[in-house]
């Protein structure tokens, strides 16, 4: 089965899961889908697979970077809906049996971001608890209440490669300009979070960068100190793993990582500790492991400006997919590209105006 997401300002919104009916379902013969009423042409669908027929998605909702109802509010699929999700623009299977996430540069975005998305939210708990119930997310170990919580901590290993980031940006100097994140722990935001947590931040956002001058791109992760979001000390920090941080333009040359060229990554959080495994074909394994439940950094060293129990307040979930960085809007402040767009698919795909990762295996433990 296919769940349509047509093109025309009527179809029926994705995000409404509640009602089955609300919901255009069509049949597949063969994994050729009956399209002369789904809004899409046969060309469209040539060679895409319903992700579901080829990946377990059953503990993920996902955020596609479209409004189908035009209600103002960002398209979401979750479980079991996900496992028939074919949309192939944006969340698709291809004839290799990989899954492809695409987000444009301009398009509708979360209410707290102004990058688009095609990505997966962690489902500790998809059938019996509300997304950011306790039971639907993980803490750590030194968390006061653990134990309401789905579990403490968690597993989740991909393999991927990013086959394209967006290629022009106004503000190109800007940190996150030209990359996109292939994986996240996000921080739980809720106001009944303990004093001193819940500000939504995240421990943990693996990146690609490439420059569009460059043949290779850099992979690094950034760690986001727990502070509020007018303490002028909340940051990200980046640590290297292949090719330079975010904030050289410098040409990482072979230390870094072409497009299209295949990585892994695992994010095992073990009692308090996050532990993280980056490998990839003819390059050296890099590991990390950071407690976050203090402030003591990677290098074993105490961030005096952070939050002095780290995250031990906070719950989490897991992301992945591509979360566009190159933003189009073009503001003060470090996250603003002003990255080329017009809002139209069609013409911002033939202009090189996304990002785009394509996984062969995303597993949660």
């Amino acid at each position: 089965m296919i769940i349509n997401l047509k093109k025309s300002v009527r179809a029926m919104p994705v995000a409404i899961l509640a009602v089955a009916s609300s919901l255009t379902l069509l049949t597949a013969c063969q994994g050729q889908a009956e399209t002369k009423k789904t809004g899409y042409t046969a060309e469209d669908l040539a060679g895409k697979r319903i992700p579901g027929s080829v990946m377990d998605f059953s503990h993920w909702k996902i955020t596609l970077p479209m409004d189908s109802n035009r209600d103002g509010k960002i398209d979401e699929v979750g479980p079991p809906s996900i496992s028939r999700l074919l949309e192939p623009r944006f969340f698709y299977a291809n004839e290799a049996g990989e899954v492809v996430f695409t987000a444009p540069n301009k398009a509708i975005t979360t209410a707290n971001s102004t990058n688009t998305r095609s990505e997966l939210r962690q489902m500790v708990d998809p059938e019996g608890s509300k997304t950011k119930a306790p039971g639907n997310n993980f803490a750590l170990a030194a968390h006061p209440k653990a134990s309401r919580y789905g579990s403490i901590g968690g597993r989740l290993s991909a393999t991927l490669a990013v086959n394209h980031v967006a290629v022009e940006a106004k503000n190109p100097n800007k940190k996150p300009a030209f990359s996109v994140v292939v994986g996240q722990i996000h921080a739980g935001k809720d106001e009944k979070m303990a004093r001193g947590f819940g500000y939504g931040n995240e421990p943990l956002k693996i990146y690609y960068k490439k420059w569009p001058n460059h043949e290779h791109g850099s992979v690094f992760w950034t760690y986001e100190r727990n502070l509020e979001k007018d303490d002028p000390n909340r940051t990200d920090i980046a640590y290297p793993v292949w090719g330079n941080l975010w904030d050289s333009s410098e040409d990482p040359g072979e230390a870094g990582v072409l497009l299209d060229q295949t990585f892994s990554y695992s994010v095992d959080v073990d009692g308090n500790v996050m532990n993280l495994t980056f490998e990839s074909e003819g390059k050296p394994t890099v590991e990390y492991s950071v407690d976050l439940s203090n402030n003591v950094d990677p290098n074993g060293k105490v961030d005096e400006l952070d939050n002095p129990r780290g995250y031990s307040g906070d719950w989490f979930y897991y992301k992945a997919g591509a979360y566009n960085q190159c933003s189009s809007k073009d503001e003060e402040g470090m996250w603003y590209a002003g990255c080329a767009g017009t809002g139209v698919w069609e013409e911002d795909s033939q202009a090189g105006h996304y990002a785009q990762a394509t996984f062969s295996s995303i597993t949660l433990d």
